[in-house]
């Protein structure tokens, strides 16, 4: 069959479109509901969240069909240097330049207009996490790499551990513990959708276990979270407790049906990242149970439609890049939604399609064009 023909016969998932529209409209409306009092204390305006979300939100939309209309031999020919890009700005945004500045103890964001170059009309100072775009690249690259792999063992572990290891450990050095779980996580699952016998995960699965313990312990910051977690009774984990304590204090008052929208106290300076990490906190504020309980119900939809249509792939290289896809988009809202319950440690991980951020939408609409795109060949 003619590419020409592959292109006539492209269908976009409307369950599995509309249900992430529906989520991407609210988080609008929810990020500008949420971010009134910072934005009027920080650009003496109640509308640059609003703004910027939506202005995002719109090239996300952009990216997300020319990711599906795209040739399928094009996203093959384009991820080796995709991944070896997305490396070199790994290294790039460790570096100390002006493009690179340390924000809250961490070297995350790459500036395109860092100070003292002028502000971009509506965006402002335009930047962007590389390990954002390191999560699509680290995808499209494990995929290529095991479908050409059919039965040799020992090569896919090493191609494995070298994928996986380098781009983690440079997540790691930034630090951010909790991309570089999910970038980690998401290559276990394609190894076991690609066939990875299960009885060699049990080799494999304690190094990392003991590699993940001695990044917490070896970072000041991640014990006390650990701590906070935990209950230790410490000065410094009592401190890192406030944030867990105004995030319940958030969802406790919010009750079954919530304060209302545009009602929550605890926007007012009382939570942290309330934009971004903590979004979820306010919409249990305002929306209350009935709120989280239909926002968590939407993102399962996504999640188990996307299962769906992978199970009903025609090929190991769509199964798998939908896979991943999904995966890095279930955990990530996993452990969005636990850390804000207090089902874990707090991550810093932001709630995808909801949440404050630009490269964070983009790349996630990203990967679902893409994913529809070889689901539909």
């Amino acid at each position: 069959m003619s590419r020409a023909n592959h292109k006539e016969k492209r269908f976009l998932d409307l369950p599995f479109f509309i249900a992430v529209i529906a989520i991407l409209f609210f988080g609008v409306v929810t990020v500008y509901d949420s971010s009134v009092v910072y934005s009027l204390n920080l650009f003496g305006g109640r509308f640059h969240f609003l703004i910027s979300q939506a202005m995002w939100a719109g090239i996300g939309l952009v990216a997300f069909f020319i990711a599906f209309f795209i040739p399928t031999s094009f996203i093959f020919a384009i991820s080796r240097p995709l991944y070896l890009f997305s490396l070199i700005l790994l290294l790039v945004v460790l570096l100390p330049t002006p493009f690179s500045p340390p924000l809250y103890g961490a070297r995350r964001w790459l500036f395109l207009n860092p100070e003292p170059f002028p502000l971009i009309p509506l965006f402002g100072r335009m930047g962007f996490q590389p390990s954002d775009f390191m999560k699509i690249a680290y995808i499209l690259y494990m995929r290529q790499l095991l479908a050409l792999e059919k039965t040799d063992l020992v090569k896919v572990v090493k191609k494995f551990l070298v994928v996986t290891l380098v781009p983690v450990g440079l997540i790691l050095m930034e630090p951010d513990l909790g991309t570089a779980l999910l970038i980690l996580v998401t290559g276990f699952v394609m190894l076991f959708v690609w066939g990875f016998p299960v009885k060699y995960f049990a080799l494999l699965t304690p190094v990392f276990l003991l590699l993940a313990t001695l990044a917490i312990i070896s970072s000041p910051y991640r014990k006390e979270r650990l701590l906070t977690y935990l209950g230790g009774n410490t000065e410094q984990s009592q401190s890192a407790g406030y944030h867990v304590n105004q995030v319940q204090i958030a969802l406790g008052s919010g009750g079954v049906f919530g304060r209302g929208l545009g009602q929550s106290r605890q926007k007012y300076g009382y939570l942290p990242e309330v934009t971004s990490d903590s979004i979820f906190a306010i919409i249990g504020e305002e929306f209350g149970l009935i709120g989280t309980t239909l926002t968590l119900g939407i993102i399962l939809f996504i999640i188990n439609r996307g299962l769906e249509l992978a199970k009903k792939a025609s090929f190991i290289n769509a199964k798998m890049l939908s896979i991943g896809v999904i995966t890095i988009f279930g955990l990530q809202s996993f452990l969005n939604f636990a850390s804000m319950l207090g089902l874990a440690p707090l991550t810093g991980v932001p709630l995808p399609l909801i949440s404050y951020g630009g490269s964070s939408l983009l790349i996630t609409f990203l990967g679902f064009g893409l994913m529809l795109n070889l689901l539909s060949v």
